[in-house]
């Protein structure tokens, strides 16, 4: 009797353990979702399907846990129907995933600042190699990788989503928080009837170089283009005049070589092949 005795309170003790080891963790952390009334898997999203010439094959996958790229979609997709039907809010807390069930809820950790997030998957992609989850505005808002356009993170399959939302910010906690950079803005041009009377060279002093690197995503001879461009990047993409009749996408500044090379990375990523880092424009 008395060795049954000291069992059972040695199995509670230890049951007691491991529910502080997990609830202790993450003092800062709200809990993890529980979903009483899932929605069904939408009909169609588990058949495989082809994107430029891939094949993906959807599937159950209760231990996914990946770590990989992540990048975000926003404004150009605002309003759309996603793989669902569900209409795409990119203020919400969303994303896409290549291969796990619609709609789902996975557990999307920013790797480079700690920040957890909850997000309801309900769209196909990003068909990028290298990258794991597209995530809309929103969620690259609470994760702050907006700015850079991708990010390392943790992504972990938490099973079906509820019928509406489910989306969460579980952790802002951030291990090494960055200074915030200013956003960049084009030089004032003078206007037509304002323009300066042409001197000799030597009495023109050069105009100060401005601080900082910076990305130039690319050059394009019509201002509308660049402009498109620069919204496509988001964040501190600005335009401005290179020269006559070319117009120049920066994004920056940033406080030094690294920062920006990790920019120009990123900007390369969203399809700008040729971006390069300069300094003094």
């Amino acid at each position: 009797m008395a060795a049954r005795l000291l069992k059972g309170v040695m199995i509670a003790g230890l049951l007691s353990l491991l529910a502080a080891c997990a609830t202790g963790a993450r003092p800062d952390a709200r809990p993890i979702p529980v979903v009483t009334d899932p929605a069904p898997i939408v009909s169609g999203t588990m058949r495989p399907y082809q994107i430029r010439g891939r094949w993906y094959q959807p599937e159950e996958q209760p231990d996914y846990d990946e770590t990989g790229m992540a990048s975000w979609y926003g404004d150009q997709f605002h309003g759309r129907p996603t793989a669902t039907g569900e209409r795409f809010d990119m203020n919400a807390l969303t994303a896409a995933h290549k291969t796990l069930p619609l709609p789902g809820l996975v557990e999307v950790t920013n790797l480079a600042n700690g920040r957890r997030i909850v997000v309801r998957v309900n769209d196909r992609g990003p068909f990028v190699d290298g990258r794991i989850i597209d995530l809309s505005r929103g969620a690259a808002d609470a994760l702050d990788l907006r700015r850079a356009g991708v990010g390392e993170v943790r992504v972990r399959y938490l099973g079906r989503a509820p019928r509406l939302g489910g989306g969460q910010v579980l952790q802002y906690a951030e291990a090494s928080p960055a200074p915030p950079v200013p956003a960049a803005t084009p030089p004032p041009q003078p206007g037509p009837m304002t323009q300066p009377q042409s001197r000799p060279a030597e009495s023109s002093p050069p105009a100060p170089a401005r601080a900082g690197v910076w990305v130039q995503a690319g050059t394009w001879a019509d201002a509308r283009q660049a402009r498109r461009a620069a919204d496509h990047l988001g964040g501190s993409a600005t335009v401005e005049e290179a020269a006559p009749g070319q117009f120049r996408v920066l994004v920056g500044p940033w406080p030094d070589a690294g920062a920006a090379e990790r920019s120009r990375r990123a900007v390369i990523s969203r399809g700008y092949p040729e971006a390069t880092t300069i300094s003094g424009v």
